[in-house]
């Protein structure tokens, strides 16, 4: 299929249909005998998926898998970010799936190996390495076999535990992980320096740390104040604390770096709302280091459970967003009028606080609802 695909008479078709509308496309028969019509739209979706999510792969002779492997890939931007912490000998990425992480981040690597069960995507993945200019060794096995019969050891193991059990519903404590680090993980340190685990963004710092004492360094990865990736660092090696690091990535913000236990030795000094208004990015918030950003900043807090910021004079150095606003009374709110709305320790939510004012959803100001230690407030940006 693959060599059929990449013949120029299809990767024409391809291109001329990027933008055609896939289910109309679906219904007509395919114009190429040696392949159907659902592989020539897999190849369109893939390189509308590669478009935005790794563009690096928009190159003559790329051949895309099916949807779910597009959908389980690493974006090129949180690759790329990781692949900058990582230079060695002999990396390997033990499940490699559709290969974008293993390809960035073994760049700096003389010695690259990659496992993957799914022979057809691993050919695939080969087949796109052999395009890209980059050499490896393809290792079609599965995960617990390869390791029982491993002799090799590595300076980097990468690996990203699928996050979905038989019944495809979403998990992400590290047991009901495939396979199961918990279960491995000694095998993994015992055949490398470093242990490197992609995980749900929905995991708690303070589970992990307490099942995995050989983290050394965790890495929270928004991408445009999404948080896409929770990635931790393990070694058995002796440690000086934990690392945390949280990043905004396709920002201007700063990341925010501390040591795990910070948080709790923090000050923190309250305020009603002065002149600018902080909101923490959502690595900062994900990280829950609600006091230490605080006082990091020489910002105050509205109140214990509210994670807004404020102060006279405006600090530029801030990993969020920082607004001019002042206090409003509820009358004031105009009907009709568009804000940006936000709810933060508020009992309503904006569909509601939308529906009760009469106001639109957009526009370039905004509001937000909350709570300081004297109790609710509106705020209004300047």
């Amino acid at each position: 299929m693959g060599n059929q695909l990449i013949s120029k008479e299809i990767q024409d078709y391809i291109h001329a249909n990027l933008n055609t509308d896939l289910h109309t496309l679906l219904l007509k028969k395919s114009p190429f005998p040696e392949v159907s019509m659902q592989e020539i739209v897999q190849q369109i979706k893939g390189k509308q998926t590669a478009q935005k999510k790794f563009p690096f792969l928009l190159k003559e002779g790329i051949i895309f898998p099916p949807q779910l492997n597009l959908e389980q890939a690493s974006s090129e931007k949180t690759a790329l970010y990781k692949s900058q912490m990582l230079k060695g000998n002999k990396f390997i990425d033990l499940t490699s799936g559709f290969g974008i992480d293993a390809f960035h981040l073994s760049r700096h690597f003389n010695e690259v190996t990659l496992v993957e069960q799914n022979q057809e995507l691993l050919g695939l993945v080969e087949h796109n390495w052999g395009v890209l200019g980059r050499k490896a060794t393809f290792i079609n096995q599965n995960l617990e076999d390869f390791l029982k019969s491993n002799r090799e050891h590595f300076n980097v193991i990468y690996l990203d535990p699928a996050r979905r059990d038989q019944n495809q519903n979403k998990v992400f404590l590290l047991e009901d992980l495939s396979p199961d680090i918990l279960q491995i993980k000694e095998m993994l340190l015992s055949m490398a320096d470093q242990v490197i685990i992609k995980l749900s963004p929905l995991i708690d710092l303070k589970y992990l740390i307490s099942v995995l004492p050989e983290i050394f360094r965790i890495e929270i990865i928004a991408v445009k104040n999404d948080v896409k990736e929770v990635v931790i660092f393990l070694s058995n090696k002796g440690k000086e604390g934990i690392t945390v690091n949280c990043v905004n990535l396709e920002s201007e913000e700063s990341a925010f770096l501390f040591r795990f236990g910070e948080e709790e030795k923090s000050q923190v000094a309250y305020s009603e709302p002065e002149k600018f208004i902080y909101i923490p990015n959502n690595s900062i918030l994900k990280a829950g280091v609600f006091n230490l950003i605080s006082e990091r900043s020489g910002l105050k807090k509205l109140h214990p459970n509210t994670h807004i910021y404020t102060s006279d004079q405006k600090i530029t150095d801030f990993p969020g967003r920082v607004l001019e606003m002042e206090v409003v009374e509820s009358k004031h709110i105009k009907k009709k009028e568009s804000f940006n709305i936000i709810s933060k320790n508020y009992p309503l939510k904006p569909e509601e606080i939308k529906k009760k004012y009469g106001i639109k959803d957009g526009g370039k100001d905004y509001l937000i609802f909350t709570q300081s230690k004297k109790g609710k407030i509106i705020l209004k940006s300047v």
